[in-house]
C-alpha cells in the first residue's frame, strides 16, 4: 500500500485503496466461507472494512501487505456469523409463512370452533359418532369400528360422507377438512 499513515487515522482514500487492491480476493475468499451466499459475503467484506477503519495500525505501510490481516479478520467474522446463525432457530422461507394458517386471536378461533360445532350438529347421529371417534378422539378405523359395533368399511364410508357434508356447510374451511 502506498499511502503513509502518520496520524493513526484511516481516511476514505486509504479504504478505497484497500478495496481496490484486496476487495476482489477478499470477497472470493468470504464467498467460499459463506457457502456461496453472495449477500452474506458482501456483508462480511463491509464489516471487514469497518474493522480496518477502526484499526488504522493494520494499514501501516511498514507491513508488507494488509491482505493477511484482512483475510484473518474476515475469516473470524465469518466464523462468528455462522456461530450466531447456528445458535438461533432456523429461519423459515417465505413460502412456508405464506402457506401457514394463522388465527389472529382467540375470538377468531372461538368463532371457528362455534362454526364447526354448529356444522357437526347438522350431521346424522351415525356420522357424528364416527367423526367423534376418528377425528376428535383420534381412534383408528378399527378402534372406532369396535367401539361403535360396526364394520370398518362402514366407519370409512360414514367418515367420508360426514366430511363431504361438512365441506358443503363450511365452504371457507374446505381446505382444512382434507
Amino acid at each position: 500500500m502506498t499511502t503513509a499513515l502518520t496520524t493513526h487515522t484511516t481516511t476514505e482514500e486509504d479504504l478505497a485503496q484497500v478495496q481496490r487492491e484486496h476487495g476482489g480476493p477478499l470477497f472470493s475468499f468470504l464467498l467460499r466461507l459463506c457457502d456461496g451466499d453472495a449477500q452474506r459475503a458482501e456483508d462480511l467484506v463491509q464489516e471487514t472494512y469497518v474493522r480496518a477503519w477502526q484499526h488504522p495500525e493494520a494499514l501501516d505501510p511498514r507491513y508488507e501487505s494488509v491482505r493477511p490481516w484482512l483475510f484473518t479478520v474476515g475469516r473470524r467474522l465469518a466464523i462468528d456469523a455462522r456461530r450466531a446463525r447456528l445458535s438461533r432457530p432456523a429461519e423459515v422461507g417465505d413460502a412456508v409463512l405464506e402457506n401457514a394458517r394463522v388465527c389472529a386471536d382467540h375470538a377468531e378461533r372461538s368463532a371457528a370452533a362455534l362454526d364447526v360445532r354448529d356444522a357437526v350438529a347438522t350431521l346424522t347421529p351415525e356420522h357424528r359418532a364416527v367423526l367423534l371417534e376418528v377425528y376428535f378422539k383420534g381412534a383408528s378405523v378399527a378402534e372406532a369400528a369396535q367401539t361403535l359395533g360396526i364394520p370398518s368399511g362402514t366407519v370409512k364410508s360414514r367418515a367420508y360422507y360426514a366430511l363431504r357434508a361438512l365441506r358443503r356447510v363450511l365452504p371457507g374451511y374446505a381446505s382444512d377438512l382434507r
